[in-house]
């Protein structure tokens, strides 16, 4: 959130419009609940009058079986790109609009989402997304989210309209 005297700054660098408006970051997995939160942040910002930024995250995965990688020709950023490019096709079937940004981070999910939350209005996640624990109520970077992000954070569950 916005503090008295300090204005907001987009994700696209636009400061004029920035100080009307703040920013709703959205994680972005690839998954269809990832879509879900990208519409409520589409909604919420329209609403709000807020820009959005679309924010995946990706890293080269450890070492697999005997010291290789699975694929040495596969580029997580172009993925992480490709993920990104496809939310917003399925939520904005006309274009992306201006006030939309995109942007991939290199880490850990949860660590690079509160670190994008810092100066946004609000942080939306899915409640669980692509992650390996499928038994969990709350997903592992939805929980650390929620206690760590800089800004409120909504939380989408799965079937969320």
């Amino acid at each position: 959130m916005s503090t008295e005297g300090a204005a907001p700054t987009s994700a696209s660098g636009d400061s004029s419009r920035a100080d009307a408006r703040g920013r709703i970051v959205v994680g972005i997995d690839g998954s269809p609940i990832s879509h879900q939160a990208l519409r409520w942040g589409a909604r919420l910002a329209g609403d709000l009058s807020l820009d959005l930024e679309a924010v995946a995250v990706w890293s080269f995965p450890p070492v697999a079986y005997g010291g290789y990688y699975v694929d040495l020709d596969w580029q997580p950023e172009e993925e992480a790109a490709r993920m990104l490019d496809t939310a917003v096709a399925a939520v904005f079937p006309a274009g992306r609009p201006s006030w939309c940004q995109l942007s991939t981070r290199e880490g850990r999910a949860a660590e690079q989402l509160v670190e994008a939350s810092d100066n946004a209005e609000m942080l939306i996640v899915g409640r669980r997304g692509y992650g390996g624990f499928t038994a969990l109520l709350l997903g592992s970077v939805s929980s650390a989210c929620v206690s760590h992000a800089h800004c409120p954070v909504l939380v989408v569950p799965v079937q969320s309209p």
